[in-house]
């Protein structure tokens, strides 16, 4: 897939990072596949233990490329030094949605936590979308596998 043909919209939401380019979502690194996404809010909140909270990132994206599709995911570091994760696990951003990217915050420690305005609360990565075409069969040709499940190959 050729990167420059992939364009994606984005609309800044909030008065108060209107047309800041250090607002854009941004790649910590060249090695980096996610964008980090911001909290754009404007004192810090504190979000208790084992509870959930919506944060804004003051943007929306319009991807309109169908076979295109945005997941938010967590960030590592918070995840396991913190405990706060994703309370969905996995945000998926549909190629028609333009409404404001949302951040489901959970914090799973036992210590309350900090956001602060502008702290890089997630991250979001864009992958191809494979639209399949189901035909239905009586039954399926026989695999070496078959009906094997959870465990079938050991430990």
């Amino acid at each position: 897939m050729n990167t420059n043909q992939i364009q994606i919209q984005i609309k800044f939401l909030s008065s108060e990072i209107k047309n800041n380019d250090t607002f854009l979502p941004e790649y910590a690194t060249s090695g980096s596949s996610a964008l980090d996404l911001k909290a754009c809010i404007s004192k810090k909140i504190i979000l208790p233990s084992k509870e959930v909270i919506l944060i804004p990132t003051g943007i929306s994206i319009y991807i309109e490329n169908p076979y295109i599709t945005a997941l938010i995911l967590p960030r590592s570091g918070l995840g396991h030094k913190d405990g706060i994760v994703l309370g969905n696990l996995v945000g998926l951003i549909d190629s028609d949605y333009q409404g404001e990217l949302m951040v489901s915050l959970w914090n799973r420690s036992i210590k309350d936590f900090c956001i602060y305005p502008n702290n890089r609360i997630a991250q979001i990565v864009f992958v191809p979308i494979i639209r399949p075409i189901f035909t239905v069969v009586k039954k399926f040709k026989k695999t070496t596998r078959f009906k094997s499940g959870f465990g079938h190959s050991g430990i």
